[in-house]
């Protein structure tokens, strides 16, 4: 292992950079990283949701986390996602990561077969506690994708039986009343991380759940500012912590962005929807306005509308209108120019569809 495993803080759950043919871009991956060090994050996290990880062949799978490791050099967590909704996959993928030198493996649950809580405990989380020794394994709670649950109690079991090898959670369940009972049940050992930016400091304040930090999604953007917030209410600095907050809050909600849209019927028929791009596509799609990265993503993920990218567009506008400082250590970082990006019209609508 790449170090003890120490859950708190900010963890960027990455994303995969790709080539414009949609190939892994390794260079690109590799400044990624060092951006996220440079700005004071605890650990990076390869291979998860966020890295289009369903898209992912195994090859590449391992691939990116071999990167990730040897990009990071020890001086930061390496959490690699080895989830699947095969067992026995998710065992080789975690065997592969530990010979890697993780740190530790981020399961998410079983995806689309929806087993039980109880078949998630034994048929998942325990076979691959037995099978792969001396790494920690992080259970990934986030039904909205899922569809099932790894349930408070069994987590509990997981953890309490093994408090060394399920040290954390990812809760990314949105509720709170479940949060109280993951810490109810499996004790103050247990360190729970945010899987959703918007709710890390509900989860950090709440006494009944006193989350440790978050595995985030946005800190691919804004590593520093985030960092610096969850350390500011880790040292009660209410104030601090409560204007990064508010500078931030134009985009921490843009992890899903929803906008109205109208479909044309082929016999003339206009009806309108509510078009829902999810993570990582208004991520990727900021991070490309920024020139951080291309804009590529893998089928069947693809481009936003143009009200969307205009939606992210003024978000990222709001953002740094009301601090420079939160985006503008990507200036240094990716040679690029704050105000002259966010102000190119025919930037921005080539990122729409």
């Amino acid at each position: 292992m790449s170090g003890t495993f120490r859950p708190h803080g900010v963890w960027t759950a990455l994303v995969t950079p790709f080539s414009t043919d949609r190939q892994v871009d390794y260079d690109g991956l590799r400044r990624l990283i060092e951006f996220q060090l440079d700005e004071g994050v605890d650990g990076v996290v390869p291979c998860g949701t966020t890295g289009e990880s369903p898209t992912l062949s195994w090859q590449e799978h391992d691939a990116v986390i071999d990167a990730t490791v040897r990009a990071v050099e020890g001086r930061a967590g390496v959490l690699a996602g080895t989830g699947s909704n095969n067992t026995k996959e998710a065992i080789r993928g975690t065997a592969q990561a530990k010979e890697a030198g993780a740190t530790a493996t981020l399961l998410v649950d079983c995806y689309y077969n929806g087993p039980s809580s109880l078949e998630l405990r034994t048929e998942y989380y325990e076979r691959i506690l037995d099978e792969v020794a001396d790494i920690p394994l992080v259970p990934y709670i986030i039904p909205g994708r899922s569809g099932c649950a790894l349930s408070a109690a069994d987590l509990a079991v997981l953890h309490l039986n093994h408090p060394r090898r399920v040290p954390t959670v990812k809760e990314a369940t949105g509720d709170l009343d479940r949060m109280r009972l993951d810490r109810k049940l499996a004790g103050s050992a247990l360190s729970i991380l945010s899987g959703d930016d918007d709710m890390t400091l509900a989860m950090m304040r709440d006494p009944e759940i006193r989350a440790c930090g978050a595995i985030s999604v946005m800190s691919n953007l804004v590593p520093g500012a985030l960092s610096s917030m969850v350390r500011a209410q880790d040292a009660d600095d209410l104030e601090e912590t409560d204007r990064i907050a508010e500078a931030l809050s134009p985009i921490l909600a843009l992890v899903t962005c929803r906008v109205a849209s109208v479909r044309t019927l082929p016999n003339g028929q206009t009806v309108e929807v509510t078009d829902k791009f999810r993570n990582p596509v208004p991520l990727k799609t900021m991070m490309a306005g920024l020139g951080m990265i291309t804009q590529a993503k893998r089928a069947p993920l693809g481009r936003m509308s143009a009200p969307a990218v205009a939606h992210c567009r003024d978000s990222l506008r709001k953002v740094h209108t009301t601090d420079p400082g939160i985006l503008g250590p990507i200036e240094q970082a990716f040679d690029v120019r704050i105000d002259q990006r966010l102000g190119d019209d025919t930037l921005w609508s080539a990122l729409a569809r």
